[in-house]
């Protein structure tokens, strides 16, 4: 009996890349109808907290019945004298290597691997891959724009890490983007970070060596970036493994019944529709003392109803927040001064319930690139506030080339710094119906709405994507794909 093709996943165990990644791996299987299963390779989280979070999305997928196996990989050492935690996860993969080839291998002759899909930051693993002759792609969980930039940073090297860049005059060029100001560069490219640099150039010099990248955008959400490395301006010269553009990939919790719905659901069913702008920073957002009563001041003055995820900062030695004390972040007076309109919450809350929300109008956001396509899905315009890593890059595309976004002016050089008055205006401005800017916002974002519900459904750009990277990892000729 010949054995059975298997699509190898070798997701992250980040917070935005390991749900994503099995999420798209189970548009993969879906779209397969039965053609090859799917095999997950779990490496071991470097935080317990975030073995914890694996482990519970492995124990949920592994009981649903689909036709998924997951191998938990052994354990390796953990590298040291790290810059930053990509660093880290890009050295880290590289001790995994021999276990990931002995796991593979370990399929037959049952299972015969038909494809390895990694995240884009385990392109290490692409040696596994050629040594053992199967295509390898990269499963991009952030938009084609990051994508042209990580292609670009070679010929970029000399303009993003010399002598100072924060002065540097011009614009950066992101083939598919307006001329893009050098703040809006992610933060871990710049600054003389040269050690970052060269991982993440590393990784975009490997892409190029994949069968096909995977990312989770929309052709009509990024037509033209899309079309400018499909065209070559990214890397000239030299062929482009073939796009899939397959997104939005968005997991979606159970829903709870109502006896167990969150508190501020609750408080959104007593909101008026469209009225609340929701603010919320990720999985490892936090704002100083000074920073929260910015930005207290500036929802006050605004007049607008708004529910505020606000975390407290992160225990020493970790990256990720804490529940916050509300008596001692807050400025006196706040909470009475905005009850009735606002609610301000001091632990996790269900971001994607909450912008399914009728209520809610607006969101106030880091910019990670799943909450972005979470509110984008609902129709939901943002006011981006970017914090770290890609998410400046985001936050521009947003504003400047989809259009779905007021922009908010920070002070970069005190670590993006948001002035109360800043705050109000952006508020108004996304909420109040006035506002040409806002409106604009508004109908673009209800717009891309409705086309990620056609890309993802029968006949839409995402399932044709699919049927097509299935077929190539099939081998089907053209036509059948």
């Amino acid at each position: 009996m010949a054995p059975r093709p298997t699509v190898v996943l070798i997701p992250s165990w980040g917070s935005g890349h390991f749900m994503s990644a099995l999420e798209a791996g189970k548009r993969l299987l879906a779209t397969s109808g039965g053609a090859f299963s799917l095999t997950v390779l779990v490496m071991h989280a470097p935080t317990q907290a975030k073995a914890s979070e694996v482990e519970g999305h492995v124990s949920r997928e592994a009981a649903s019945g689909l036709d998924i196996r997951f191998l938990q990989l052994p354990a390796v050492e953990h590298p040291i004298d790290c810059v930053d935690p990509v660093e880290f996860a890009s050295r880290y993969t590289q001790l995994h290597g021999p276990h990931v080839k002995a796991a593979i291998a370990s399929l037959a002759p049952s299972f015969r691997a038909a494809a390895v899909v990694v995240d884009l930051f385990l392109t290490a693993l692409f040696d596994v891959a050629h040594e053992l002759a199967v295509p390898a792609y990269v499963y991009f969980a952030s938009p084609a724009a990051f994508l042209a930039l990580m292609l670009r940073l070679p010929a970029l090297r000399e303009d993003l890490t010399g002598p100072g860049f924060e002065e540097m005059e011009g614009t950066v060029d992101v083939p598919g983007l307006p001329p893009v100001p050098p703040s809006y560069m992610p933060d871990c490219l710049v600054r003389r970070k040269i050690q970052s640099y060269d991982w993440f150039e590393y990784h975009g010099r490997r892409f190029m060596e994949a069968r096909g990248l995977i990312v989770n955008t929309t052709i009509e959400l990024e037509a033209s970036v899309l079309a400018a490395i499909a065209d070559g301006r990214c890397v000239p010269g030299c062929p482009v493994p073939a796009l899939h553009a397959i997104g939005p990939v968005i997991w979606f919790d159970p829903k709870d019944d109502d006896q167990r719905r969150h508190e501020c659901m609750r408080w959104l069913d007593d909101q008026p529709p469209a009225s609340v702008v929701f603010l919320c920073f990720g999985s490892m957002g936090s704002l100083d003392a000074a920073q929260v009563r910015e930005v207290a001041a500036g929802l006050e003055r605004s007049g607008h109803r708004f529910l505020w995820v606000l975390r407290g900062p992160p225990v020493a030695g970790t990256r990720f927040p804490t529940d916050a004390n509300l008596d001692e972040l807050l400025p006196e007076g706040f909470l009475d001064a905005t009850a009735g309109r606002g609610l301000v919450w001091p632990a996790w809350a269900p971001q994607r319930e909450i912008l399914s929300h009728a209520a809610v109008g607006g969101f106030v956001t880091h910019c990670g690139w799943n909450s972005v396509l979470e509110s984008l899905w609902f129709g939901v315009p943002l006011v981006p506030w970017p914090l770290y890593g890609e998410q400046h890059l985001n936050a521009f595309e947003l504003v400047a080339g989809v259009g779905v976004a007021v922009a908010l002016e920070m002070d970069r050089k005190k670590g993006f710094f948001v002035e109360a008055a800043e705050l109000e205006r952006a508020v108004r401005s996304l909420m109040d119906g006035g506002s040409e800017e806002g409106r604009k916002a508004r109908t673009k974002a209800s717009e891309t709405s409705a086309e990620f519900r056609r890309a993802v459904g029968e006949g839409g750009s995402s399932c044709a994507a699919l049927q097509r990277l299935v077929g190539e990892i099939l081998d089907l000729p053209v036509g059948r794909r």
